[in-house]
C-alpha cells in the first residue's frame, strides 16, 4: 500500500539510493519521483543538460559529463579547424532535439553559421522517403561539415543511406552515444563517408579495462555453467538460474559487454557504485574503525555522496554543484586500414577551466590532399577589407575594401576555450570600417591606423641649411657693409646715401632677416607672436629711410626752387625722424592690434593631406592690415624713386632702386599667391625665399652700387666728382 510520510526521519527506508537508469528518456520520470525523496539517484548515461537543474531534480547526479560540456567541446572543436559553415542533425528525442538547441545557441553566438538544422526521424530505415530528403539537402546547402547529436539507433539508417547516396569526402563531427558504437562503423561501405571525429567519455586507465576484461570472461563461464545447469535441471531449471545469479550478480551484464563503448557505461556503474560506497563509509562514520548501526535515511546519505572526492584507477571521481562529474572528454577519430575499422585518440577537453587540445601528427583526414577539409559560406576577407552581408546568414558576405582614413582590425574573433561560457565576441565589427583618430591616417584597405607625420620646417633638413646659409650670408653681407660705410662715413657716396641713417637702413634689414629664424623648428608660441611684428615693423623703418632719403633728394634738386619753404619747413621741424617715427609707430600699433585680436599660435591643420598634419602658425585676419601697410609704403617708395629718375647721376640711385622695389613686390605677390597652393614646409619655405629675395633684391640696389663705388672708383667718391655731376643737372635742366 502507498502510505503518505509523515516526515523524512520517522520511517524505514527500504533503499537509500539508486543507481541508473540507463536512459534519458527514464532519468527524467525517476528523478522527478525520486527527488521528492530526496533518494540518491546516480545516472551512469542520462547526460541531459536539464537535469542539472537543481530546482527540478535535486538528488540527481551522473557519473557520465552533461550534454553542456559535450557541446562545448564540439564548439571548441569546430573553432580549431576554422568550420564556420555547418550542418546540425538530431535524434528525434529529448537527447538529441535538447543537444541541437544547446548548441544552436552557442553557434549563433559566435562566428559559425548553420547553414541547416534538421530532424532525423525516429524508428525508420533506409527506405524512409524523409532520409533521403534530408541527405539531400546536405548536398544542396553544399556544406562539408555536419554536426550528429544523436542516438545510435537513429544514426544507423542516416549513414545506411548516406552510403547509398555516395556522399564522399565529408567531414562527420559525432556525439559520444553513436561514436564508438559497433553498429554505425559495421554500416556496409561506410568507410568512404569520409572523415569522422567526436567526443568520448574520458577514458579509464588501461588497468581498469582489463579487470573487466577478466570479469567479462569469467561471467561468460559462469553463464555457461548455469546454462548447463538448467538444461539437466528440467523442472528445477528456474531455481537453478536464480541460484546462480544469486551468487554472481554481475554475470548477466558482463557477459554482454562486446566492446569499448559498453567497458566504458561499466565504468560508469562501477564510479556510481564506489560513490555511493563512499558516501555511506562517511556517513557511518567507519573511518574510526566500527560502523554506526542506526537508521540510514536517504537525505543524510544525499548530502555525502555530493561530497565525496577520490580517485579510483587514476580516475577523479567528485561531482560539483550541479550533481555533474568533473569529467572531460577524448577527441575520438574514425581511422581505416581497408575495410578493417579503428579509433585514435587526437586530443582531448578538460573542464574546468574548459581548454580543447588537438594532436596534428595524430590526425588523419580521408581527403585527396589529406589536409584539413575547409566549410565556409565565404572565404575570409583581406586585412583592412569589410563584410558586405549577401543573405540572412552572416558566414555568407562580398568583401569590400575600407575607404582612405578608416580601418578594420577584426583581432579577437574568435572565441578562446575560457570564453566558451559566456560567449564573448569581438569587439570589432566586420561589416564596418573604423575611423581613425584625428592624429592617424590610413590608406584604403588597411587593418591599422599610422600616426600621421608632423610637418614642420625643421632646421635638420636639407632645404632649411640652404636657406639659412642664405640668410646668414645677408646678414655677413649687411656687416660687411657696415663696417664699410662706417670707414669711409665722411665720403660724398656715403653721406649721399644717407650718412648715419644707413646704419639704421642696415640694421633695420639685419632684423627683417633675423625674423625668418622664427620659420624654423616647431613652432611655438613664442616664435608665431615675433614672427610677424619684428619683420613688418623692421622692414617699416627700413621703407621709411628709403622714402624719407628719396623725398630729400627729389625736394633739393626740384621741389626746393618752387617751393623753399617746404623744404626748410622739413628741414627745421625734423621731417625725416618725424616720418620714420610715425611710420613705425602706425606699423607697430597695427601689430599690437593684429594680435590683440587674434594672436598667432601654433595650430594643428589636419586638413591638407590625409598622412601628415601641418603644425603651423595660425594666421590672422587682423594681420593682414599690417601686410597692406607695407605694401602701401613699399609703392610709395617705388613711385619716390621713379620720380628721380632725371637726377644727377651722383645722387640718381631710381634705377637700381627702382628695380629692387619691383623685385620686392614680385616676391611679395609669389608669396601671396602661393599660399593657397602650398602649405606646410613648402609654404614657410616659399616665405624665407621671398623675403631673402627682397632682401637681396634691396641691398643689391641700394648699398652694393656704393660699395663698390667706395671699392673700385674711388675717383667718383670725391667732392669734385659729385660737384661736376651737380653742375652737369644743371646746365641741363637750364637747356
Amino acid at each position: 500500500d502507498v502510505q503518505v510520510l509523515p516526515s523524512f526521519q520517522h520511517y524505514e527506508p527500504q533503499a537509500v539510493a539508486v543507481i541508473g537508469p540507463d536512459s534519458t528518456q527514464l532519468a527524467l520520470t525517476t528523478a522527478a519521483i525520486l527527488g521528492l525523496f530526496l533518494v540518491p539517484e546516480i545516472s551512469y548515461e542520462a547526460s541531459l543538460e536539464m537535469l542539472s537543474l537543481k530546482r527540478l531534480y535535486p538528488s540527481f547526479l551522473r557519473t557520465i559529463p552533461s550534454d553542456k560540456q559535450q557541446v562545448k567541446a564540439i564548439f571548441l572543436l569546430l573553432q580549431h579547424f576554422g568550420w564556420t559553415w555547418v550542418v546540425l542533425l538530431g535524434s528525434d528525442n529529448t537527447y538529441g532535439r535538447a543537444g541541437l538547441d544547446t548548441l544552436h545557441k552557442l553557434l549563433t553566438a559566435s562566428n559559425v553559421c548553420v547553414a541547416y538544422q534538421g530532424i532525423i526521424p525516429a524508428n525508420s530505415d533506409a527506405s524512409n522517403p524523409e532520409l533521403h530528403n534530408l541527405v539531400q539537402i546536405l548536398t544542396d546547402v553544399r556544406v562539408n561539415v555536419t554536426v550528429i547529436f544523436s542516438n545510435t539507433r537513429s544514426a544507423r539508417p542516416f549513414f545506411e543511406v548516406v552510403v547509398q547516396r555516395n556522399i564522399t569526402g565529408m567531414v562527420w563531427v559525432a556525439s559520444e552515444d553513436w561514436l564508438l558504437a559497433q553498429t554505425i562503423w559495421q554500416v556496409p561501405g561506410i568507410q568512404t563517408i569520409g572523415s569522422v571525429i567526436g567526443m568520448a567519455v574520458e577514458k579509464p586507465e588501461s588497468t581498469m579495462l582489463e579487470r573487466f576484461e577478466a570479469w567479462k570472461m569469467t561471467g561468460k563461464g559462469t553463464v555457461a555453467e548455469c546454462a548447463g545447469s538448467v538444461e539437466a535441471g528440467g523442472e528445477s531449471a528456474g531455481s537453478a538460474w536464480l541460484d546462480c545469479t544469486q551468487s554472481c550478480t554481475g554475470c548477466h551484464s558482463l557477459a554482454t559487454a562486446p566492446d569499448m563503448y559498453d567497458a566504458q557505461a561499466s565504468f560508469n556503474v562501477y564510479s556510481a557504485v564506489y560513490a555511493v560506497a563512499h558516501g555511506l563509509h562517511d556517513l557511518l562514520g567507519c573511518a574510526s574503525g566500527a560502523c554506526s548501526k542506526g537508521t540510514v535515511y536517504p537525505w543524510q546519505l544525499l548530502q555525502k555522496i555530493r561530497q565525496v572526492n577520490f580517485t579510483l584507477y587514476k580516475s577523479r571521481i567528485s561531482f560539483d554543484a550541479n550533481g555533474d562529474i568533473r569529467k572531460g572528454y577524448d577527441i575520438i577519430m574514425w581511422k581505416w586500414s581497408g575495410p578493417s575499422w579503428a579509433s585514435d585518440v587526437i586530443g582531448t577537453f578538460r573542464v574546468n577551466p574548459d581548454r580543447l587540445s588537438i594532436d596534428p601528427g595524430k590526425v588523419l583526414w580521408h581527403t585527396k590532399d589529406g589536409q584539413v577539409p575547409a566549410s565556409v559560406c565565404s572565404e575570409a576577407c583581406q586585412p583592412g577589407e569589410r563584410r558586405l552581408q549577401q543573405s540572412r546568414h552572416r558566414c555568407c558576405f562580398s568583401c569590400v575594401a575600407c575607404p582612405s582614413g578608416t580601418f578594420l582590425n577584426r583581432s579577437g574573433e574568435a572565441l578562446t576555450g575560457s570564453e566558451v561560457c559566456e560567449v564573448l565576441v569581438s569587439s570589432a565589427d566586420p561589416y564596418g570600417c573604423q575611423a581613425c583618430g584625428l592624429d592617424e591616417w590610413a590608406p584604403a584597405g588597411s587593418e591599422v591606423c599610422f600616426n600621421r607625420t608632423v610637418e614642420f620646417l625643421s632646421w635638420s633638413e636639407p632645404l632649411s641649411w640652404a636657406l639659412l646659409a642664405l640668410a646668414m650670408l645677408l646678414i655677413l653681407l649687411m656687416v660687411a657693409l657696415a663696417v664699410l660705410f662706417a670707414l669711409n662715413a665722411s665720403t660724398p657716396v656715403v653721406k649721399s646715401a644717407g650718412g648715419k641713417m644707413c646704419f639704421l637702413m642696415l640694421g633695420s634689414l639685419a632684423c627683417t632677416c633675423s625674423s625668418l629664424f622664427c620659420y624654423f623648428g616647431e613652432p611655438s608660441r613664442a616664435a608665431c607672436l615675433l614672427r610677424l611684428p619684428l619683420f613688418a615693423i623692421s622692414f617699416t623703418v627700413f621703407l621709411s629711410c628709403v622714402a624719407t632719403r628719396s623725398f630729400q633728394i627729389l625736394c633739393i634738386f626740384k621741389l626746393n626752387a618752387r617751393c623753399p619753404v617746404l623744404y626748410e619747413a622739413w628741414l627745421r621741424r625734423q621731417g625725416p625722424v618725424v616720418f620714420v617715427a610715425a611710420s613705425t609707430a602706425v606699423q607697430a600699433a597695427l601689430c599690437l592690434l593684429a594680435e590683440a585680436a587674434s594672436p598667432s599660435v601654433p595650430r594643428w591643420d589636419y586638413s591638407v593631406r590625409a598622412e601628415r598634419v601641418v603644425l603651423e602658425c595660425a594666421p590672422s585676419a587682423a594681420a593682414d592690415a599690417a601686410i597692406a601697410y607695407t605694401v602701401l609704403l613699399s609703392a610709395g617708395c617705388f613711385a619716390l624713386s621713379y620720380a628721380g629718375t632725371d637726377l644727377p647721376a651722383a645722387y640718381n640711385e631710381a634705377k637700381s632702386l627702382t628695380v629692387s622695389l619691383l623685385l620686392h613686390l614680385g616676391c611679395s605677390a609669389a608669396v601671396l599667391c602661393s599660399q593657397g597652393a602650398l602649405r606646410g614646409r613648402a609654404e614657410a619655405a616659399a616665405r624665407v625665399l621671398g623675403t631673402l629675395g627682397t632682401l637681396g633684391a634691396l641691398l643689391g640696389g641700394y648699398f652694393v652700387p656704393r660699395a663698390f663705388v667706395i671699392l673700385l672708383r674711388p675717383h667718383r667718391n670725391t667732392a669734385e666728382h659729385f660737384q661736376m655731376a651737380i653742375q652737369a643737372y644743371t646746365r641741363r635742366r637750364a637747356a
